[in-house]
């Protein structure tokens, strides 16, 4: 084990830096992904039934109708495309994970719902004055880097029609108060990130003068191999959406408090929700 390679792998990135592995496109992780998003006792990947069906019926109070067509980007294994299929809307998911699109596929034919999926990272979408709504849940808003993020709300306002809005969550500034800024060790025989031997470092930073979070994993195998996996967020006040969005050309923005209840990181008053208008 080179312990200079892991001190200076641990030392603060520099913003945005990016990790030397991607976890969304990694078979064997993705599929451990999967099983968190399904499992119902945890909010770890998706948010519990509860709080999935709570915003579903948020969103659809808030679109006024049952109908319509809403895009859902970030949509993993459709928790939420499904409910709002069966709602009345025409729905479309796109996420990054083959893994998680397979499996919503394979939902959505077996239940019978009308529900197109596409694999794609949502940087990359090509839709034009299609949709009514466009959601993106659990915080996905704030993993952007700076340009990435003004990149995402160009396609987002190509892709809304004339009057469309945008729904979305985001981080504020009590996540501070519940973060650890911390490192731990983990040794593991088989786990999350590898199905053989493993040591991971974890590590979290603090950005203030960017309202920035990071959250770095230093995967090191048997064979000395390593990886490394960045989680970039940010937090907001309204003020700052507010602004990014008039930027980005948008007409109205209005934000929404206290819409979650689980007594956890990223699912209680740690969460904003919006809703922007084109």
């Amino acid at each position: 084990m080179d312990i200079a390679k892991i001190s200076a792998l641990s030392t603060n990135p520099q913003p945005y830096e990016k990790g030397t592995a991607v976890m969304w496109t990694d078979e064997y992780i993705s599929r451990q992904l999967l099983e968190i998003h399904l499992n119902p006792d945890t909010h770890s990947a998706s948010r519990k039934m509860q709080s999935i069906e709570a915003t579903v019926e948020w969103i659809k109070k808030e679109t006024g109708r049952n109908s319509g067509e809403i895009l859902d980007l970030g949509c993993g294994p459709g928790l939420y495309t499904e409910k709002l299929a069966q709602a009345g809307y025409k729905v479309t998911g796109v996420d990054f994970s083959q893994t998680s699109i397979a499996y919503a596929k394979g939902i959505a034919q077996q239940r019978g719902l009308d529900i197109e999926y596409f694999c794609l990272n949502y940087l990359d979408l090509d839709f034009q004055n299609q949709f009514d709504t466009i959601i993106m849940i659990y915080c996905d808003f704030g993993v952007l880097a700076i340009e990435d993020r003004e990149r995402l709300l160009e396609k987002i306002y190509i892709a809304l029609k004339p009057g469309g809005i945008f729904i979305f969550d985001a981080l504020n500034k009590e996540v501070l108060s519940r973060s650890k800024f911390k490192k731990t060790w983990t040794v593991a025989d088989k786990g999350f990130w590898l199905d053989k031997p493993y040591l991971c470092l974890a590590e979290s930073f603090h950005y203030p003068e960017r309202k920035a979070m990071l959250d770095q994993y230093i995967v090191i195998d048997e064979d000395d191999q390593y990886k490394t996996y960045r989680f970039w967020n940010h937090y907001f006040s309204e003020d700052d959406v507010r602004n990014i969005f008039c930027r980005a050309g948008f007409s109205q923005t209005k934000s929404y408090e206290n819409k979650l209840d689980a007594k956890e990181l990223y699912n209680d008053n740690d969460v904003t929700f919006y809703k922007v208008t084109k």
